[in-house]
């Protein structure tokens, strides 16, 4: 496969078992880093497609590395942690992270995820209805081929799920979208979606493509049923 991985866990036991299960499901390109430091470095040479990251480590936290991450790079990141509860998994998903995975895991459910990542990647880039790659609604423009989002002509800095967010419901605008079908859609079989989560996407988003977040026009919620993008603003 020429997708590229990035381990980062400073349990080099852990790294190396990743890497061993990673390689025999026919994955060659991969590297591993050992702290948050090595991670950020190796990440700007290497592009990764795909990163999974231990929150505990030795420098930076995992969570700060993700969001230095998101400065440079929409790849997915998939966190790594023996914290179970709900507040630091949303604090994971909503700091730019695309999955949380708590320890002890199966290897095996680690390649899974990493393979609904790559799908939702492939997701992003396949043409939209008609086979135009830039969709269009009101300020709102989005490239799926380069995987960029613009607002009035200006980059939006997006995480790699709210790029495939905002790209699922510009390709469904005018429509209403239930959250399930938006998990469906979006977050793919294998992860641990709660109505938290997608509120914490639906909130972050509205902040980057709303003048005022907390009285959305674009983006609407309709009660009971799920949420709408509209087309135009006006």
């Amino acid at each position: 496969m020429d997708e590229k991985i990035l381990l980062v866990d400073d349990e080099r036991d852990i790294a190396d078992l990743m890497e061993e299960v990673l390689t025999q499901d026919g994955f060659c390109h991969i590297r591993k880093a050992y702290t948050g430091a090595e991670a950020l470095a190796v990440c700007r040479e290497f592009e990764p497609h795909v990163i999974i990251l231990d929150i505990m480590l030795p420098d930076l936290d995992g969570l700060e590395v993700c969001r230095k991450i998101r400065e440079f790079s929409y790849c997915s990141i998939l966190f790594l942690s023996s914290r179970n509860d709900d507040i630091d998994k949303i604090l994971g998903l909503s700091c730019g992270g695309d999955d949380y995975i708590t320890k002890p895991f199966s290897p095996r459910e680690v390649v899974y995820r990493v393979k609904a990542q790559l799908r939702r990647q492939k997701y992003s880039l396949a043409a939209s209805p008609g086979n135009v790659p830039v969709l269009k609604a009101g300020p709102l423009s989005l490239d799926k081929e380069s995987g960029r989002a613009y607002r009035s002509g200006q980059e939006i800095p997006l995480t790699g799920r709210e790029f495939l967010l905002l790209a699922y419901l510009m390709e469904n605008t005018d429509k209403i979208i239930s959250k399930e079908r938006l998990y469906e859609q979006v977050w793919g079989e294998y992860s641990s979606i709660c109505d938290n989560t997608i509120m914490v996407h639906i909130r972050h988003l509205r902040e980057k493509i709303e003048d005022t977040p907390s009285k959305p026009k674009q983006l609407i919620t309709v009660k009971g049923l799920g949420y709408k993008l509209r087309k135009r603003t006006d």
